[in-house]
């Protein structure tokens, strides 16, 4: 896998020694390094990482939290769907849980535990991956022809076409194909026609009976 197919990891820390340490650990990852809000800003413009693994610790105030959840904040004001996972010092959960509250996706202490932050930032591109799946589903939901269908396929698309040719027509339709390939858009044509109920006769029905027909 080359570096530009890997996932984009973008890790925020001010500790150069500890920024190479990180970066050596997430080798499965293409990870941008940056030491300041500024730089992470425009990093997440540019590239659009899915998950950021940022210290609360930032110049100008490396001993403070305000500059690190500062970041976090327009972080999230620019790309909200971007898991945030903060990095504090050992004691610190208050703080932690604080940047939880304004939408970090989890919180690590130190010291640095690789295999355990490993598995919080996997977890994080799992979760991010899955939220995006969900998104792009619904929005193709949104623009489907038809109530409860989703067409995003082209041949699919074709399929939807040509039922809404035959909907408002009173005839029988014979519709044929393997189990599993949109043999059920009959189900979507009733919705939109107010001829309901209608005779759509499916193939896989004509091969267990021949004579099956389905009234939907």
């Amino acid at each position: 896998m080359s570096i530009s197919d890997k996932p984009r990891l973008l890790i925020v820390e001010d500790d150069l020694g500890l920024q190479k340490q990180l970066k050596w650990c997430f080798d499965e990852y293409e990870v941008l390094t940056v030491t300041t809000r500024n730089e992470a800003v425009a990093h997440l413009r540019r590239y659009e990482p899915r998950v950021v693994l940022q210290d609360l610790g930032l110049p100008p105030d490396p001993e403070g939290v305000d500059e690190g959840m500062q970041t976090l904040r327009e972080i999230l004001a620019l790309a909200p769907q971007t898991k945030v996972i903060v990095v504090t010092g050992h004691g610190d959960r208050e703080n932690a849980v604080r940047a939880v509250s304004l939408g970090a996706y989890d919180f690590y202490l130190k010291p640095l535990d690789t295999d355990a932050l490993r598995l919080i930032v996997s977890r994080a591109f799992h979760i991010y991956d899955l939220e995006d799946e969900n998104r792009r589903l619904r929005e193709a939901q949104a623009h489907s022809p038809f109530d409860g269908l989703i067409a995003t396929d082209e041949a699919m698309q074709r399929v939807c076409r040509i039922v809404e040719k035959v909907a408002p027509t009173d005839v029988s339709v014979l519709i044929t194909g393997e189990s599993g390939t949109g043999k059920g858009a009959d189900r979507a044509s009733s919705a939109r026609t107010e001829r309901a109920p209608h005779r759509a006769i499916r193939g896989n029905q004509l091969r267990g009976d021949s004579r099956a027909t389905s009234r939907e």
